[in-house]
């Protein structure tokens, strides 16, 4: 069985789903608009602030042939899906991306990029984390890079970071939920003095909703 689970999850055909729902983006650029949230489980980076720290053992959640997920996701209204951990590029999302796409769907990532890229993307949320190896890849491929920040030294990794994207992605500095009112004000001095640099809100915490 050990075996069959590996080749199925090799296959791309199959996911260890954590959970599916209908939500409004929270975070970035795309904050307010409606999409189907497809979550995977299964992380290795560990980051002791994680919010989802539940999906970090792939183990726990069922392996789910791509084709349920992608009935429920063409259901839904918004015609817009987003694929996230987790890490979603632990996994080939080649077949996924590919379905998806056949059904008219925008598609997007949210990725530490710390595993190769995969699937075919609309947009794609580049957020590393410190001490991890993002793949070159996805600096190339980053439509928006986010940036997670705990307290002032973040700032200069974000800097570190703004300089390894392509030219055209969009920067953003998001602050820690725990910590968000400890580090708002130093963020929004540095935006100012910085103009390149936009402010990502949880704002999905904010309005209570997943």
């Amino acid at each position: 069985m050990h075996n069959t689970n590996e080749q199925r999850i090799a296959s791309g055909l199959w996911l260890p789903l954590m959970e599916e729902f209908y939500t409004l983006q929270g975070e970035g650029y795309h904050t307010g608009k409606p999409a189907y949230f497809i979550r995977v489980g299964g992380c290795d980076n560990a980051c002791h602030w994680c919010d989802t720290k539940a999906s970090w053992n792939a183990a726990l959640y069922p392996l789910v042939h791509i084709n349920e997920i992608i009935n429920r996701a063409k259901a839904c209204a918004a015609g817009a899906v987003v694929v996230t951990g987790g890490e979603p590029l632990n996994y080939n999302l080649n077949p996924l991306c590919s379905s998806l796409k056949a059904e008219g769907l925008s598609l997007f990532l949210e990725t530490s990029g710390s595993a190769p890229l995969s699937g075919e993307w609309d947009w794609i949320c580049l957020s590393p984390k410190r001490k991890i190896h993002v793949h070159n890849d996805l600096f190339l491929a980053a439509n928006e890079l986010k940036v997670v920040v705990l307290e002032e030294s973040y700032l200069e990794f974000a800097e570190q970071l703004a300089e390894k994207v392509n030219s055209s992605a969009l920067l953003y500095l998001q602050p820690e939920w725990s910590r968000r009112n400890v580090v708002m004000p130093r963020i929004i001095e540095y935006i100012k003095a910085n103009p390149k640099w936009r402010i990502s809100l949880q704002s999905h915490k904010y309005m209570q909703i997943p």
